[in-house]
C-alpha cells in the first residue's frame, strides 16, 4: 500500500471515529435534556462546542431554565443565524413564556421576528393588543378560521362573544363545522354559548354520536327548536355514514320537520355518503341537495358519482359549481376538459389540456396524452448539473451538516425538520444541489422531496431515484414483475428508506405489514421466518414483490387494481369496480379512501417516469391504467385468502 493511500485511510478512520464520538455525545446530551439532568447536559454540551450540533445543546440548556433565564442569554441565542428551526422554536417558546407572565412590552418587541406562528401565539398576540372593538374583529376572524382553540384563546373569544363581535350565528356556524368533522367535543364546548332556539339540550350530542338510531327513535320533532333539529340532523348524518339505506328510510319519515335549507343540508350528506359507497342513488340526492350548501368534499363526490356513469354534462355542471380554489385543482381541471371534449367543445377543452400538460402529475400526463404529446420525462437530462464547487460549498453549510448527522443517528424527524427549514427558500439550482448531496449520503427521501420542489429547472433522475436495483433484480425475475411499476410503488411507499415504519406497523422499503409478511412466509415455506427479518433489505423485497405478484395475478393483471389492493386490501379493490367496464382513470378518481386514491394515481404516474428512465418501450399512462373490468358476483367484505393493505392496518 502506498504511503498516500495509507494516510488517506488513516485520515478517514480518524474522521469516522470523531464523528461517531460526536454522535454519542449528542445522543447523551439529548437524553440528559429529556431526563432533566442539567449537570450531565452541561458536560456533553461542553464537548459539542464549536460543532454544528451545539445549537441544539444550547437550546436544551436554555429550555430547561426558560422561565428564570437572563434575558441577555435568550437574546444572545436568538441572535444566532436562523439557518436552523431551533432559533424560531426558542423564540416561539419564549414568547409564550412572556405572554403567560403578561410581559407584553418584551412580547411585542420580539413577536415580529417570529417566522412560524401557531394558533396559541396568534391568540397571545391579539391578547397583547386587545383594546378596541376593531381588534376584536380580528378575534372573530381567528374564531372562524382556527381548527383548534388553545386554552389561552378562551379569554379573547369570551370577550368577543360578550361584546357581540362573535354573534350567535358565528357560534352556530362553527358548531356545524365541528359536527361535520365529527368533533363532538368541540361542538359541545361551542354549544355552551348558544341560547334561545339555538340552545342544545344537555347530553344530546353524546347520545346522537353514540347511537344515532336510538336517539332518533326517542325524539319528537313536532315544533322542534333549531338546536333540537341540529342534533337530529347530526344523528341522521352519523346514520348515513353507517348506512345510507337506514338514513334514507328515516329521512322519509322525518324530512317534513325540517326547513328547506336543512333538508338540502342533510341531502348533501346523504348523497356524499352514498357516493362514497358507490350507491347509484347518490346522483338523485345530489340534485335534490343543490349546490349552494355542498362542502368541498361533497362537491368532489358529486362529480365522482357522475364520472362513474360518464354523465358528462353533470360532470361539467359539478365542476363549475365548485369554489374557485377547488375548481383550479388539477383533477377537476382535467375532468372539466374531458367533459367539454365529450360534449363537443373540443376547443375549450384544449385551452385546459394545454397548460395542464406542462404539470408533472397524473393529470398532467393524461392531459399531454390527450394532446398527442409526450411530457418531459425522466430521460430528459437536467439543464443544470451542480459542479464540485457548488456541492462542496453547500455541504459545508451547518444546516446540511446537522441534517446529515441526525439522519445517521436515525433521528429522522429532527433531520427532516432541519433539512426542510434550510431549503425552504432555495431556488431551483440550490434545490438540485441539495438533492444531489442528499442522494450521495443515501438520504433518498430528502433527495426526492427536494428535487420535487423545483419549478422551472428539473432533474428527473433525482426525482425518481432507483437505488437497490441489484438487490431487486432476482425478485423481479422470480415474480415476473415490471421493474418500473415496482419502483413506482416503492417510491410512494417508503421513498426508499429501509428503516421506514408507518404508524400502523408496515415496515421497510415495501412497507409490508407483519400480518401480511407472516402470510407470505407461510406461502413461501419460510420455516425460520421471524418478524425481525422484515426489516432486512432482501427479505423485505422478497415479501413485497411476492405480494405485488399475488395481487396482480388475482386482479386481472391490472396494476391499478393491484396498487389499490396493496394499499387498501384486495377485497376493497374488487368492490370499488363498477357493474360495467370502467375507464382506469375514473376508477382511480372514485376510490373512496383519500389516501388510496392519491396513492394509486401517484404509483401509476411514477411508473411512467421510471419506465422511461429504465429504457422500457414507450407506453402511455392511459394504456397502462387501461379499463377496469366489471364487478362480477358478490364481493365479500373481507378477503379470506390474503390480508389487506395499509388501510386495513
Amino acid at each position: 500500500m502506498s504511503l498516500i493511500k495509507f494516510l488517506f485511510l488513516l485520515l478517514s478512520l480518524i474522521t469516522f471515529n470523531a464523528e461517531a464520538a460526536q454522535d454519542d455525545d449528542f445522543l447523551a446530551a439529548r437524553d440528559a435534556f429529556r431526563s432533566g439532568d442539567a449537570a450531565k447536559l452541561a458536560t456533553f454540551s461542553q464537548r459539542l462546542r464549536n460543532t454544528p450540533l451545539e445549537v441544539y445543546t444550547a437550546y436544551y440548556q436554555l429550555r430547561m431554565k426558560l422561565d428564570t433565564a437572563d434575558i441577555s442569554e435568550i437574546s444572545a441565542y436568538l441572535a444566532r443565524p436562523d439557518d436552523t428551526p431551533m432559533i424560531d422554536k426558542m423564540r416561539s417558546e419564549w414568547l409564550k413564556s412572556l405572554a403567560k407572565k403578561q410581559q407584553w412590552e418584551l412580547f411585542e418587541r420580539e413577536r415580529p421576528r417570529l417566522i412560524a406562528e401557531d394558533t396559541e401565539l396568534a391568540c397571545y398576540t391579539l391578547q397583547s393588543r386587545i383594546k378596541t372593538r376593531e381588534l376584536l374583529s380580528d378575534v372573530r376572524s381567528l374564531w372562524l378560521n382556527a381548527k383548534d382553540q388553545p386554552s389561552n384563546c378562551t379569554v379573547l373569544f369570551d370577550a368577543a362573544i360578550s361584546s357581540g363581535v362573535i354573534s350567535q350565528q358565528d357560534i352556530w356556524q362553527r358548531m356545524h363545522k365541528a359536527l361535520q368533522a365529527g368533533n363532538v367535543s368541540q361542538a359541545k364546548n361551542l354549544a355552551e354559548h348558544l341560547t334561545g332556539s339555538r340552545a342544545i339540550p344537555s347530553g344530546a350530542l353524546d347520545r346522537a354520536m353514540d347511537n344515532p338510531g336510538r336517539y332518533l327513535d326517542k325524539q319528537t320533532l313536532d315544533n322542534a327548536s333549531l338546536g333540537q333539529r341540529a342534533v337530529a340532523l347530526f344523528a341522521l348524518q352519523r346514520l348515513a355514514r353507517l348506512s345510507p339505506d337506514l338514513a334514507a328510510d328515516r329521512w322519509g319519515h322525518l324530512s317534513a320537520h325540517f326547513s328547506d335549507a336543512e333538508q338540502q343540508y342533510f341531502l348533501g350528506w346523504l348523497a356524499f355518503e352514498a357516493a362514497r359507497k358507490q350507491d347509484p342513488r347518490a346522483r338523485k340526492w345530489f340534485k335534490q341537495a343543490g349546490s349552494s350548501q355542498l362542502t368541498d368534499q361533497q362537491a368532489a363526490w358529486r362529480v365522482r358519482a357522475a364520472l362513474r356513469v360518464q354523465d358528462w354534462p353533470e360532470v361539467l355542471a359539478g365542476v363549475n359549481a365548485m369554489t374557485e380554489p377547488q375548481r383550479s385543482e388539477s383533477a377537476w381541471r382535467y375532468w372539466s376538459a374531458r367533459a367539454l371534449q365529450a360534449t363537443g367543445h373540443r376547443d375549450e377543452a384544449l385551452k385546459i389540456f394545454l397548460p395542464l400538460s406542462a404539470e408533472h402529475t397524473f393529470y398532467g400526463q393524461l392531459s399531454a396524452e390527450e394532446l398527442g404529446d409526450t411530457p418531459v420525462l425522466s430521460a430528459t437530462p437536467s439543464s443544470y448539473q451542480p459542479g464540485t464547487r457548488e456541492l462542496t460549498a453547500m455541504e459545508q453549510l451547518p444546516g446540511i451538516k446537522r441534517a446529515i448527522a441526525m439522519y445517521k443517528m436515525d433521528l429522522r424527524t429532527d433531520a427532516m425538520r432541519e433539512w426542510n427549514w434550510l431549503i425552504r427558500n432555495f431556488n431551483d439550482h440550490e434545490l438540485i444541489t441539495a438533492a444531489e448531496i442528499a442522494k450521495r449520503h443515501e438520504m433518498y427521501d430528502r433527495a426526492i422531496n427536494t428535487a420535487d420542489k423545483t419549478v422551472l429547472v428539473h432533474d428527473f433522475s433525482l426525482r425518481y431515484l432507483a437505488p437497490y436495483r441489484t438487490a431487486m433484480r432476482e425478485h423481479l425475475q422470480e415474480n415476473g414483475l415490471e421493474e418500473a411499476w415496482v419502483y413506482g410503488l416503492m417510491r410512494q411507499e417508503s421513498r426508499f428508506v429501509t428503516s421506514a415504519k408507518s404508524g400502523v406497523g408496515a415496515s421497510g422499503l415495501m412497507q409490508v405489514m407483519p400480518s401480511t409478511a407472516r402470510w407470505i412466509a407461510k406461502k413461501l415455506g419460510l420455516k425460520d421466518y421471524r418478524e425481525s427479518l422484515l426489516h432486512q433489505l432482501d427479505t423485505n423485497l422478497m415479501l413485497g414483490t411476492y405480494y405485488m405478484k399475488n395481487m396482480l395475478s388475482s386482479l386481472d393483471d391490472s396494476p391499478v387494481l393491484a396498487s389499490a389492493a396493496y394499499n387498501a386490501g384486495p377485497g376493497r379493490a374488487r368492490r370499488w369496480r363498477s357493474d360495467k367496464p370502467l375507464e382506469g382513470a375514473i376508477y382511480a378518481e372514485s376510490i373512496p379512501f383519500d389516501e388510496t386514491r392519491d396513492y394509486v394515481k401517484k404509483v401509476m404516474s411514477n411508473t411512467v417516469y421510471y419506465a422511461r428512465q429504465f429504457g422500457a418501450p414507450p407506453r402511455s399512462l392511459k394504456a397502462r391504467i387501461g379499463t377496469i373490468a366489471a364487478r362480477t358476483g358478490d364481493i365479500p367484505l373481507t378477503d379470506d385468502k390474503s390480508p389487506g393493505g395499509s388501510n386495513d392496518r
